[in-house]
């Protein structure tokens, strides 16, 4: 079983999980804004909307992934004034939860995490 490497740079991603999105002029500003404050952090879209096929469960909602380079970047990003300053068009017209996950290194196997 190899270890799990904490100092090992992995990526981060910032997942978003919205529902009842109200398409009005504040979202659409939102969107003509967020890909300049993703810039400064390396943050680009991997997943926006895009169709999901639910395997479990049921889905209730718009999956938005993120990914940055690191996690340090990703929390730069929302806690940067260019982003704070966009954040509430967004609350205001939608529900939801955010989160930022740090990902696996290229050589991660699943009981990797045993060893945690």
């Amino acid at each position: 079983m190899s270890p799990i490497r904490a100092a090992t740079p992995v990526r981060a991603l910032a997942l978003a999980n919205l529902r009842d999105v109200v398409l009005g002029p504040d979202i659409v500003e939102y969107l003509d804004r967020i890909d300049a404050t993703l810039a400064p952090f390396g943050g680009r879209f991997l997943v926006h909307g895009g169709a999901v096929v639910p395997l479990e469960g049921q889905w209730p909602g718009t999956l938005v992934v993120i990914d940055f380079p690191d996690r340090a970047s990703a929390e730069g990003w929302y806690a940067s004034p260019a982003y704070r300053a966009i954040l509430p068009l967004r609350l205001g017209n939608a529900e939801g939860e955010a989160i930022i996950v740090e990902t696996v290194p290229d050589d991660h196997r699943a009981p990797d995490v045993l060893a945690a």
